[in-house]
């Protein structure tokens, strides 16, 4: 079975919603990048812009990527609150986050390029949004293997994605350039099609113990 390229169809919890990134929504994650506390625990690929014009470049470069500019490679979402919460107003944005990689002839693709805004840190934003788009590469793409990697510097991260169920494969070390011409040693983890059961359970217990309710199905295209 070959699998299939991840639509830009919108997907749906109860918490976020990841829509296609557009040129409308690259000046709101300009603003959101410019926070200095986004690096205070390892996030380190890209030199802090401290000016406004700066940070939208950044996003140009980084993440404004779409199925038009690159079909079979990145296919990437901002995430906006669906109602008004503790967390936020209905439709604020709170990140970005990206499929890459993708290799639909191998069933395998990775999940990264995430920036959360501070404010959210440590809420349900993260699991939901990753139990959405996990859920949809391997139950409406058809994918066997989904990875996840960070910087080693990066301990936060390596716990948020520890904390989903992955599995940790082990260092790749020198493995990229940093912006800043430091080289990153990167951490691998995994999720494997038969793993997933159980994560997918683990997951949805985790984000009933945040007294949000069961996410809903992905909205995902033919």
């Amino acid at each position: 079975m070959v699998a299939r390229i991840p639509t830009s169809e919108s997907l749906t919890g109860t918490v976020v919603r990841l829509d296609q990134f557009t040129e409308a929504d690259a000046d709101e994650l300009a603003e959101l990048l410019l926070d200095p506390r986004l690096h205070d625990e390892g996030f380190v690929m890209y030199v802090p812009p401290t000016e406004l014009d700066d940070a939208k470049e950044l996003v140009w470069r980084r993440w404004a990527v779409t199925p038009d500019t690159d079909p079979n490679t990145r296919v990437t979402y901002a995430v906006r609150l669906v109602e008004d919460s503790s967390l936020g107003a209905k439709d604020t944005l709170v990140g970005v986050t990206s499929f890459g990689h993708i290799e639909p002839e191998s069933e395998a693709l990775h999940i990264g390029w995430t920036v959360w805004g501070r404010p959210w840190w440590g809420t349900a934003v993260n699991p939901e949004a990753k139990y959405l788009m996990l859920r949809a590469a391997f139950e409406a793409f058809g994918y066997g293997r989904v990875q996840l990697q960070t910087d080693r510097l990066n301990t936060r991260s390596q716990a948020a994605i520890a904390g989903l169920g992955a599995t940790r494969e082990g260092v790749l070390r020198r493995h990229m350039v940093r912006e800043d011409g430091t080289f990153r040693d990167t951490v691998i983890f995994s999720i494997l099609a038969d793993e997933w059961p159980d994560v997918k359970t683990r997951l949805e217990e985790r984000l009933g113990r945040t007294n949000h309710p069961r996410p809903g199905l992905p909205v995902v295209g033919d």
